[in-house]
């Protein structure tokens, strides 16, 4: 439970007076989290874990849409079907560090295993997962073998999460371009450039974990060695109280936000939405249909109720 008072608004780990109620440990990852956008952890998955989940997605990496979506390199979303993927997405020990640092309940509501490393362009997480408030969205990269600079590690820019948050229309790139990623994958490694900011590779060991703010730019490694794989899980947090959207394919500065309709991984259900403490009653739909939220009687109107007794 989060005891300390702070901004509502905001993830906790950024509200330096809020993390002093935290215990010294996890005071000492949010210290570090704040300052570079990532921490690696102990996520304290069982090992039989890890190998039941690489033994039964061993022979899934092939081209295909239906019953889920996966090809030679990546299954998206095995949570579906698969238990030992389901249960490295909920972790106990990841939603417990995940709950203290954003002061709110994480909602896992993606996954992604990969055979080898993804090589994918460097950008943040923001412009396909963001949310209102701002800052409620994460992701954790489980090593399901030995990662190092020969199996494509993941890289990332620590501290490049203080950067300004970009969507398409700050970048001049209207959100109906066939052509929109690339542009937008093309402005960030200028912008890496142009911030002079250090460039790291994770070279980790299997069972370790690595948690990264929503705007810490990062990406794929090129794969030195072709014959080797790089096993990992991914899996992407929402927090709970938030309204979740698509900033990709929204034109936010229009108010055409793409709402997104999350599936919760701990229920299998449709994710509760708030906007401003309201319930969203259409979730995954634009514009929203909120519910005014339940205000607790002010003790002027407490009072009354009492003499009307």
């Amino acid at each position: 439970m989060i005891t300390t008072a702070h901004a509502e608004g905001i993830p906790l780990y950024t509200d330096a007076a809020a993390t002093l109620g935290l215990d010294p440990e996890i005071r000492k990852i949010a210290s570090f989290y704040a300052e570079h956008g990532y921490v690696v952890i102990d996520p304290q998955i069982p090992q039989e874990l890890i190998e039941s989940a690489n033994a039964s997605l061993r022979d899934l990496f092939v081209p295909t849409r239906d019953p889920y979506w996966a090809d030679e390199t990546r299954v998206q979303d095995g949570w579906f079907f698969n238990d030992p993927v389901r249960q490295i997405a909920l972790a106990p020990r990841v939603i417990e560090i995940l709950r203290l640092l954003y002061g709110r309940e994480p909602v896992p509501f993606q996954t992604l295993n990969f055979r080898v490393g993804s090589q994918q362009r460097t950008h943040s997480d923001i412009i396909h997962f963001d949310c209102l408030p701002y800052g409620f969205m994460c992701g954790v990269w489980v090593a399901m073998e030995d990662v190092d600079r020969r199996n494509g590690p993941l890289h990332y820019y620590p501290s490049s999460q203080k950067l300004p948050r970009f969507d398409l229309q700050d970048i001049g790139v209207p959100s109906e371009s066939p052509d929109r990623y690339r542009q937008y994958e093309d402005f960030v490694e200028k912008l890496m450039r142009s911030e002079e900011l250090e460039r790291a590779e994770l070279e980790i060991e299997r069972g370790q974990a690595l948690i990264w703010s929503a705007n810490l730019f990062h990406g794929g490694s090129p794969i030195a060695d072709t014959n080797r794989t790089r096993l990992s899980q991914v899996t992407h947090y929402y927090f709970e109280g938030c309204l979740y959207y698509t900033p990709l394919f929204s034109d936010c500065r229009m108010g055409n936000l793409a709402a997104r309709r999350v599936l919760d991984v701990r229920t299998g259900e449709v994710a509760s939405q708030f906007y401003n403490g309201a319930a969203i009653e259409n979730p995954g739909e634009w514009p929203p249909r909120v519910s005014p939220p339940r205000l607790e009687p002010s003790w002027r109107e407490k009072l009354a109720r009492f003499w009307r007794r």
